[in-house]
């Protein structure tokens, strides 16, 4: 193969031009939004990339773009001070027939060598396109494409597997698609005086007139987007897609309840022997109050009172894990996924340490999360205050929900 580096005399002889295709209407992509070729990605449409591409590339000497004919408002945006330095021609009602009026745009400015490209492959690579032309000669196209990595199937008529169609020497075309200039406009004039209009690449013109075409490595990222979520996905690879705030909220919960005569304290759900009991309406489970209130505030759905009012005769000795399940409820209405629960019971009796176990296990089925995303702690308060005089018991909880959507700017 001849030199193809920018200093050889095959280069200084060549002018290679581009033809961007971009007059269709993307019907598969959706039309809501306009046609794909200027959907933003990356804060930009995404013709912008591709014309940048080519534009800035050393070897390529002008760009001919085939547009819709409603397209040029959008394709004026989109190409911004570039556009000065493109010819624009209307495209027609297929591919192939707008590729042959780019064509014919460019013919009076005489390139030797004319690459084809897609409007949305915007990632084509500056070493793609420099291999494509370097692979282009007098009489022989360069067709990159990448190896078909997928197992084939051919349908029967009925749906059904017909056969498996070997993958070996079977490869994805892409584009940019290079030509001598010359060839490749004849071919495409000799298929419109034949009206063939079915051709779905140009490559696929040049095998029909016998036209060489020699395979070059294609790139797996130089994907063509097609679907909405193919949009989507480049947005997202160019760091364009807006940035995600997702709604996780902190509730916290403050409780406490003074020791009374009697032989047993709930905490956390779980009943333990004691020489005391603590005093409240319900079974003043004073772990399980301070939980409530963490996970109503994640939702600014007030507090235990609000629900439950102490009042209220029916909440007289009412268990309390009714009162966290009820919180919980409320969460998961609200779209609501409960990430934690941690709770730190603050007393100098009795001792926690060995029903940690069982408190894990009873809020896990309270919440209906996991036991490792629930946390039981307990601590002294040194012989201080009334907690260190054993006169109650004090509680404090720690709630994360995640909730749909994200946060509000």
């Amino acid at each position: 193969m001849a030199q193809s580096g920018t200093n050889s005399p095959e280069a200084k002889r060549r002018k290679v031009a581009a033809v961007i295709v971009a007059a269709g209407r993307g019907e598969r992509a959706g039309q809501a939004d306009g046609p794909k070729q200027y959907r933003p990605i990356g804060g930009r449409a995404v013709i912008a990339h591709t014309l940048e591409t080519f534009l800035s590339h050393p070897l390529v000497d002008l760009v001919a773009v085939a547009i819709h004919a409603d397209d040029r408002e959008l394709f004026a945006l989109a190409a911004g001070l570039d556009a000065g330095r493109i010819i624009t021609v209307v495209g027609g009602p297929t591919r192939q027939q707008s590729v042959r009026l780019g064509l014919l745009a460019l013919a009076e400015h005489a390139p030797t060598h004319v690459l084809i490209h897609d409007a949305v492959r915007p990632f084509a690579d500056t070493d793609l396109i420099a291999r494509t032309i370097a692979t282009i000669d007098q009489s022989e196209g360069a067709l990159p494409a990448v190896p078909i990595a997928d197992t084939l199937k051919r349908e029967a008529r009925d749906g059904t597997v017909a056969e498996t169609v070997p993958r070996a020497g079977l490869y994805a075309a892409q584009t940019p698609q290079g030509f001598p200039f010359g060839p490749i406009l004849a071919a495409h004039e000799k298929a419109h005086e034949a009206g063939r209009t079915d051709f779905t690449d140009d490559s696929a013109i040049a095998e029909w007139v016998r036209m060489p075409v020699r395979l070059v490595t294609g790139s797996p990222d130089n994907v063509k987007l097609t679907w909405a979520r193919d949009i989507a996905m480049a947005d997202q690879r160019l760091g364009g897609a807006r940035p995600h705030f997702p709604d996780i909220r902190t509730g916290n919960g403050y409780d406490v309840h003074a020791f009374e005569p009697g032989d047993h304290v709930m905490l956390c759900g779980v009943r333990i022997a004691h020489d005391k009991k603590l005093s409240g309406h319900s079974d003043a489970d004073v772990g399980l109050h301070a939980l409530t209130d963490a996970l109503l505030a994640t939702c600014g759905a007030g507090d235990i009172g609000t629900h439950f009012p102490p009042s209220d005769p029916q909440w007289k000795g009412a268990a309390s894990h009714l009162f966290v399940e009820h919180a919980a409820a409320i969460v998961r209405g609200r779209g609501g996924r409960i990430a934690n629960a941690d709770v730190t019971l603050i007393c100098e009796a009795p001792k926690v340490g060995p029903h940690r176990p069982a408190m894990t296990t009873a809020l896990a089925e309270m919440l209906h999360i996991s036991p490792e995303r629930i946390s039981i702690k307990a601590t002294t308060n040194e012989k201080l205050g009334f907690i260190g005089r054993q006169e109650g018991i004090a509680a404090i909880a720690t709630a994360s929900v995640i909730y749909p959507g994200e946060v509000p700017e």
